[in-house]
C-alpha cells in the first residue's frame, strides 16, 4: 500500500464532494494540508452527505411538495457510494499499518 494511493484516494473523495456541494472543513480541524486534515475533512463531507440524504428521503416520506423520489433515490445512492469509499480508505489505512508494524527493525 503505497501514500501515492491513499492519497489518490483523497483527492477523488475532496474532488466528489466539491461537485456535491458539501462544505468545508469543520472549525477545529487540523493543518490546511495535513494527511489527518484531508482525512477528518472527508469523514465531515460523507456524514453530511449521510444526513443530506437522510433528511430529504424523511421529507419524501413525510409527503413534503418539492421532493422527488428519484432525487431522493440519487441522493442516497451518493451517500452510499461515499460510505463505500471512506470505508476502503479506512481499510487499506489499517492494512498499510499492519504491514508497517510487522517490519522487521
Amino acid at each position: 500500500m503505497s501514500i501515492h494511493a491513499i492519497e489518490s484516494v483523497l483527492q477523488q473523495m475532496r474532488a466528489t464532494s466539491l461537485a456535491s456541494g458539501l462544505g468545508a472543513a469543520p472549525a477545529g480541524a487540523a493543518g490546511s494540508g495535513s494527511f489527518a486534515a484531508e482525512l477528518q475533512r472527508s469523514l465531515a463531507n460523507i456524514s453530511g452527505a449521510q444526513q443530506q440524504a437522510y433528511a430529504q428521503a424523511e421529507s419524501f416520506e413525510l409527503g413534503k411538495p418539492g421532493v422527488a423520489l428519484n432525487d431522493v433515490m440519487v441522493d442516497l445512492q451518493k451517500a452510499n457510494v461515499a460510505f463505500q469509499t471512506g470505508l476502503q480508505v479506512r481499510n487499506r489505512l489499517v492494512t498499510a499499518y499492519q504491514e508497517i508494524m510487522n517490519l522487521q527493525a
